[in-house]
Formats: structure tokens, C-alpha cells, sequence
């Protein structure tokens, strides 16, 4: 299993790799949707929390 788990890891590097040589603009664009996407939920967990004060 731990096998398992390190090919699909090294899968997914390769991958990343080839999108952001192939295309890196789109690579850039996941990027920002990815940390939009991060902040979104930040943002979502600071407002929960600001109302668990209130």
C-alpha cells in the first residue's frame, strides 16, 4: 500500500510538471483558482468564527 501510494505520488509530480511546461498559462490559471479557492475558505472560517464570538 505504501508502494501504492508512492507511485501515485510521483504520478502527480510529473503530471504538474508536464501542464506547466506544456501550458503554462493554464497552469497559472489552476493556480489562481486553487488559492482563491483557499481563501474563499478562510474566509468562511473566520466569519464562522467571528459569529461563534457574537
Amino acid at each position: 500500500m505504501v508502494q501504492a501510494k508512492k507511485i501515485a505520488l510521483y504520478v502527480v509530480i510529473v503530471f504538474v510538471f508536464y501542464t506547466i511546461i506544456n501550458s503554462p498559462g493554464r497552469a497559472a490559471d489552476l493556480v489562481q483558482v486553487g488559492f482563491e479557492g483557499i481563501s474563499d475558505a478562510a474566509q468562511g472560517v473566520g466569519d464562522f468564527m467571528t459569529q461563534l464570538v457574537n
